[in-house]
């Protein structure tokens, strides 16, 4: 009785603490993921990560049967505020209301409104997953069909003829089109499929070149929760388990403005793949079976792949070989047709995870094989000696999660065929309600090869890199917070554009202020020092110097009200390497506002950068379920207006016009020929502009 009094106290006073905000408020997934992560990274497919807020916002977890492991998926809440919930659940029952979370200890107005649109509380048939899967699909109204269209403006020289019959050129239209259906429900099943034609890319059928229409095609079809079968996957599908080093698809945010949470893999297993992105997914079948607390996870994938086959027998003894495995998805060109789809890859293997049914501690076991058709050989140089070489890799590995009080210890061991080991772990703990600490070390060894990993790193692949890295969060208001990290690497062996073993570090800092739930304030440090090699000014000998690169944010977002909002940004960088020092600067001014079914979206930028170094990189407002990261050096005008359109709720409209004008003609600019770009993607002047088109139908 007495808990049901103060929980409707809570509700009666709970339009003060929120200003009278629902439960699950409609908010704007993309200023949600780029405020939490502030994404500033070209290198990172922030695809998938929309795609999991999506998903999550489509179907909110039932908080009251929500896992550790997917509580600590949100990214949002510390360990503490974790053990925090289940605990409060567990002595007093599950909640009654979201309105509810007021009580759990450590649970904050500004905590709750984060999770809110991602929880929910169910009763009865949590999930709806009773009667046919027939008519569950037909009647889901969590579904979509978008189709989107877009091109840039000027034109390239890929599209321009030529009077010379060798020289290359576009075969297709410069119009990309795209398109996507799903309909998934949590807990339950998706189901979709993707395609694609990329810009310069012809839709044409001709089997004998591998064209089918569209360039790509992708479908999916996950089954969960049938009897033992944990989950069914048929299709294109992606896995991750442990901390990333051998199967780690999906969305790693890694080191970022978030320096707790972030740092630890979440292991989500098997996930439909539904991107547009043609590489880093499986092509096959898998599934997750449940025996007592044990998980087993077989899968198998066949996929062809693009590549380059050469016969130079100069360096190699193979008959024929290729060089890479080549990612880009891009078949504009004849060469490009030639390399389409000429490979085999074969991936085969299993995952073995044990619960322990309090679910404190996790152990896995990861065994993983990759065949090609043909071997993998690169041309030897100094730093690439112990690169992956032949037809066949295999990887044996394990991993760990272990919750003990406040602190989540986890870790993750791994071989290849060659011998080289893998290693990485750490912890994220909660040394107060105030103050949140990780720490990860990693060795990856100079020829351990893992093709699908992803594990917390400095570089893109996790190969001949050590280190250790710090986090620390203090939030000693909820109106105010401070974040720092301090990483420390090292490369044992050589580095491309480093003739040395060489070694680095990076730090963060970072103060956000938000005075008022309308106002967001943070200013951000960012140092990074790597070493690099060049040239000695008295001789042919080269050595390496320390190559520091520092970067400074000024932010400010104010949300005005009545569907008015601005967001003012001051960020600018310099770099010193061997003695000279080049700067470079960005100012943005974002206006975005609602007027009717209309919502517009704005911003006009100024870049002025001495070099490439000091690119800057500045998020951009785009269509749904596409990111625009752009990095520009040089001195340019970039801006964009995007109009939404909300013709009902079945039908969106989107349309967006982007254009960057340089300024600078001779840092940029071709002199001689008056242009911007290089190769097929020259463009005469000094303007590169695009526009894009969306529609969305929901049945």
């Amino acid at each position: 009785m007495f808990r049901w009094l103060i929980i409707l106290l809570l509700i009666i006073f709970s339009h003060k603490a929120f200003a009278q905000e629902p439960i699950r408020p409609e908010i704007d997934l993309q200023d949600f993921a780029e405020t939490l992560f502030q994404i500033q990274d070209e290198d990172i497919n922030y695809e998938d990560l929309y795609e999991s807020l999506l998903l999550l916002y489509s179907n909110p977890l039932n908080i009251n049967r929500a896992t550790r492991e997917e509580l600590s998926s949100l990214y949002v809440l510390s360990v503490m505020q974790v053990n925090n919930l289940l605990d409060y659940i567990k002595q007093n029952g599950d909640l009654v209301s979201l309105y509810e979370l007021q009580s759990v200890p450590g649970f904050d107005p500004f905590t709750i409104r984060k999770i809110l649109p991602f929880v929910e509380v169910r009763i009865g048939d949590e999930y709806g997953t009773s009667g046919s899967l027939i008519n569950r699909i037909f009647r889901e109204k969590n579904n979509y069909f978008l189709l989107r269209t877009e091109r840039i403006l000027e034109t390239q020289k890929g599209f321009t003829p030529s009077t010379d019959p060798e020289a290359s050129r576009y075969l297709g239209s410069p119009v990309k089109l795209y398109g996507r259906f799903r309909t998934s429900h949590s807990k339950d099943f998706s189901l979709g499929f993707t395609f694609e034609k990329d810009a310069g890319e012809q839709f044409n059928w001709n089997p004998d070149k591998k064209q089918y229409g569209f360039d790509y095609y992708s479908a999916h079809f996950l089954k969960e929760n049938v009897g033992n079968f944990k989950k069914i996957a048929v299709g294109d599908y992606q896995m991750q388990f442990g901390q990333g080093l051998l199967l780690g698809a999906g969305f790693n945010p890694g080191k970022g403005s978030e320096t707790i949470t972030t740092v630890k893999r979440s292991n989500s297993g098997i996930k439909a793949y539904s991107s547009a992105l043609e590489s880093g997914f499986m092509r096959g079948a898998a599934f997750t079976y449940r025996l007592n607390n044990f998980d087993i996870t077989p899968f198998y994938s066949q996929l062809n792949q693009d590549a380059s086959i050469k016969n130079d027998t100069t360096y190699t003894n193979f008959d024929e070989y290729i060089s890479s495995v080549q990612q880009t998805g891009m078949h504009r060109t004849a060469t490009e047709l030639e390399n389409k789809k000429v490979i085999r890859e074969r991936i085969y293997g299993a995952n073995i995870l044990y619960k322990k049914p309090s679910n404190d501690l996790q152990l896995g076991l990861t065994y993983l094989n990759i065949d090609y058709s043909v071997p993998l050989f690169k041309k030897p140089n100094n730093y690439n000696q112990f690169e992956f070489q032949g037809n066949n890799n295999y990887n044996l590995g394990g991993f760990f999660n272990y919750n003990w009080q406040n602190f989540l210890f986890f870790g993750e061991g791994a071989v290849s065929k060659s011998g080289g080991m893998g290693l990485v772990g750490g912890f994220i703990g909660s040394l107060s309600p105030i103050v949140s600490v990780s720490m990860v070390l990693r060795n990856y060894q100079k020829d351990f090869h893992t093709f699908y990993g992803n594990a917390f790193g400095e570089g893109t692949r996790n190969i001949n890199e050590k280190g250790i890295y710090w986090g620390l969060k203090i939030t000693p208001s909820k109106k105010y917070f401070f974040t720092a990290y301090y990483d420390r690497f090292s490369f044992p062996w050589l580095k491309f554009r480093t003739e040395s073993p060489s070694e680095g570090f990076e730090y963060l800092m970072r103060f956000n202020y938000s005075p008022t739930r309308s106002i967001l304030l943070y200013g951000q440090f960012r140092s990074e020092a790597k070493e690099l090699t060049v040239n000695s000014d008295e001789g042919n000998l080269n050595h390496l110097e320390q190559g520091l690169k520092r970067s400074y944010l000024f932010n400010i977002n104010y949300d005005i009200g009545k569907g008015f909002s601005l967001k003012s940004r001051v960020q600018f960088s310099d770099y010193n390497l061997a003695g000279k020092k080049t700067k470079g600067m960005a100012i943005a001014q974002d206006l975005n506002f609602d007027i009717a079914k209309f919502k517009f979206s704005t911003r006009i930028a100024i870049v002025d950068t001495d070099d490439f170094e000091n690119r800057q990189y500045m998020y951009e407002k785009n269509v749904l379920y596409a990111f625009a990261i752009q990095g520009i050096s040089g001195q340019a005008i970039r801006n964009y207006l995007m109009v939404q359109y909300k013709y009902s709720k079945k039908i969106n409209f989107w349309l967006r016009y982007a254009s960057t004008r340089f300024q600078d003609t001779q840092r940029i600019i071709n002199s001689e020929t008056s242009s911007i770009g290089s190769g097929l993607s020259e463009i005469a002047g000094n303007t590169r502009s695009e526009v894009k088109m969306q529609v969305r139908y929901r049945f």
